[in-house]
């Protein structure tokens, strides 16, 4: 796994997680692409921060998956204001320079790793 690869998502979930929102619009490319329940598509930056406010998620990494070297699935627990207890989910990271520019959050990990083996290849095949 790149140093790099790793220091974004690193950022993203920091950023996510302390609910800074100008870290947040920081930590992200513009736009980034987004896939949750509630829609898919791309955002910009002050787009996202406003996600991160509205939702209060928390998402802390389990495990993390390399699958080329701008993606990474990474397995995780989400909580939100209110929760319970966590729900696992798994997210498909893409980062272009120093930036998340891609998280696409799915319900469990094969879901992630089954779209992120297909990003690849559509990207490799360009």
């Amino acid at each position: 796994m790149s140093a790099a690869l790793e220091a974004a998502i690193n950022e993203w979930h920091a950023s996510v997680n302390d609910g800074d929102l100008e870290r947040s619009a920081k930590a992200v490319a513009d736009p980034i692409v987004v896939l949750g329940p509630k829609g898919a598509g791309p955002i910009t930056p002050e787009q996202f921060a406003g996600w991160v406010e509205r939702s209060g998620i928390r998402l802390v990494p389990r495990s993390w998956h390399p699958v080329g070297e701008r993606l990474m699935v990474v397995e995780q627990d989400a909580t939100w204001p209110g929760s319970e207890a966590p729900t696992r989910v798994a997210t498909v990271f893409r980062v272009t320079g120093a930036k998340v520019s891609a998280a696409l959050r799915l319900p469990d990990l094969r879901a992630a790793l089954d779209l992120a083996y297909i990003c690849r290849e559509m990207a490799a095949t360009e």
